[in-house]
């Protein structure tokens, strides 16, 4: 993981004590350091304090910022004392950048109320926040009003806002694999390059036919081959996998790992049926299981937004995501469904990993010798994270629906990668989804991710986001 950089403003209002914005700098400084967070902020002798109060100071640090704004993932303003509204809001507009901003202040003690010693960044917090939304710079906010930066609480904060900032500023610039068109009677993922585009999303496609033509000129022999086949077979249990299909699988991973790597991908979905069934007979599911694990997103019956879904969780969560579908009622539950795919979930997610063959298609050929390459397992019980992105065409807008629930150990007797899920108010949410037209497909993480998601999604990128039972 990169070590986030933050701009550091902190806050200094003259009627207020000075001492009290030397100390404050000096210890978010040092907690910064030791939270491995890289800083960027005045040098101490360039102003007062090294705080910013006023105009000239604010014109010091925004070009300082406007000089490592590569480096730049957001900005924390920090308020030891009241702080001087304009000089913070006129910093960041100076400044030119557009990046997440985390506003904090100090706590006033009791035994410390006398004008030596009070702080007033209770109030003061309210100044900034005022002009910061009068300047139209958007803005989080820690858990509690004021919090001591030595405390636990703001070292969440912390960690949450610079999780915020890496989910920004990577879909900002983030590039999506298409390998083949969509499933033919799957309308239900089209989606609007157009409009990823716009929040920074790029979609580079190949056509599912070069990369059958590419598999069909390697050597079963072959360096890359063997070391791929290597890798799959360390990767799950293949007991009973024809040999003929894993060698056609290592040379499908070869042609799909070159191309992720010459296209510098962040993410891609696959075509994976029934065409490449047809063509190569395998499926593509392990290899897909692959990427996931090792956190490059791989989403199945190419749904872009999907994987766009499973890279944004990844990004908030550092832990690998899948693709999965709402696909049962768990019974007479009204709170639980069973998550069903075929499936290229990551190992990392599963328990009893094997891999086998698609049990559907290998019922219709009434084979499965054209079906192998799946990856099956139950999903591990814990804490669960879902997201859906959908591109609403008709109203020019991204629209999304996130929540949290738990994956459980409830007793489940079928085939595939599985897991029961459990959502509190389930049925309003599947009401929520049909009625929106949100696609069959969801995005989850076993993690608690919502809020970060949230933030990112709503305050920053200006997407449509329902936060289920927020």
């Amino acid at each position: 993981m990169e070590k986030a950089t933050l701009g550091v403003i902190i806050a200094n209002r003259g009627v207020f004590p000075g001492s009290l914005a030397e100390q404050g700098r000096k210890e978010i400084v040092n907690l910064l350091k030791k939270e491995g967070i890289e800083t960027i902020i005045v040098p101490s002798g360039k102003t007062k304090y090294g705080a910013i109060e006023n105009l000239q100071e604010a014109k010091k640090c925004a070009e300082l910022f406007r000089r490592n704004r590569e480096k730049i993932d957001g900005i924390l303003i920090s308020l030891p004392n009241f702080g001087d509204e304009r000089a913070v809001a006129d910093t960041i507009k100076m400044s030119e950048l557009n990046v997440p901003v985390l506003v904090h202040a100090y706590p006033d003690e009791l035994g410390k109320m006398e004008v030596e010693t009070r702080r007033d960044s209770f109030c003061g917090k309210f100044s900034v926040c005022s002009n910061l939304r009068q300047y139209g710079v958007p803005f989080s906010l820690t858990e509690s009003h004021t919090v001591k930066p030595s405390s636990k609480e703001f070292l969440g904060d912390l960690h949450r806002f610079t999780k915020v900032c890496r989910v920004v500023k990577s879909v900002g610039k983030a590039r999506i694999g298409a390998i083949g068109a969509r499933t033919v009677p799957f309308k239900t993922v089209r989606y609007s390059e157009k409009l990823l585009e716009e929040s920074g999303v790029s979609v580079e496609v190949i056509d599912l036919s070069e990369i059958v033509i590419a598999v069909g000129k390697l050597k079963d022999s072959g360096k890359g081959v063997q070391s791929k086949l290597n890798s799959i077979t360390k990767y799950c249990p293949s007991k009973g996998v024809p040999k003929e299909s894993l060698l056609t699988m290592a040379k499908l991973g070869v042609v799909i790992d070159r191309w992720i790597k010459e296209n510098d991908l962040n993410a891609c979905a696959v075509q994976c049926w029934p065409a490449m069934q047809e063509a190569l007979a395998v499926f593509p599911c392990t290899l897909m299981g692959m990427l996931n694990n090792s956190l490059l997103p791989s989403a199945c019956e190419t749904d872009i937004v999907g994987a766009l879904a499973m890279y944004m969780l990844q990004l908030a969560s550092d832990l690998p995501s899948g693709l999965l579908d709402w696909n049962n009622n768990y019974d007479d539950d009204p709170d639980k469904t069973v998550l069903f795919h075929c499936s290229s979930l990551p190992k990392k997610m599963l328990k009893d990993i094997r891999m086998g063959y698609n049990f559907i298609d290998a019922n219709v050929r009434k084979n499965k010798e054209s079906s192998y390459g799946t990856c099956s397992g139950r999903l591990k019980s814990g804490p669960l994270t879902f997201a859906r992105i959908s591109t609403d065409d008709v109203c020019g807008r991204i629209i999304v629906c996130i929540g949290e629930g738990e994956f459980t150990d409830d007793p489940l007797d079928t085939f595939g990668g599985v897991g029961v899920a459990k959502i509190d108010e389930l049925q309003e949410l599947l009401q929520f989804l049909c009625e929106n037209g949100f696609e069959h497909h969801v995005a989850m993480s076993q993690s608690l991710v919502g809020d970060i998601l949230f933030e990112a999604m709503d305050n920053y990128l200006g997407w449509d986001v329902y936060y289920h039972n927020k």
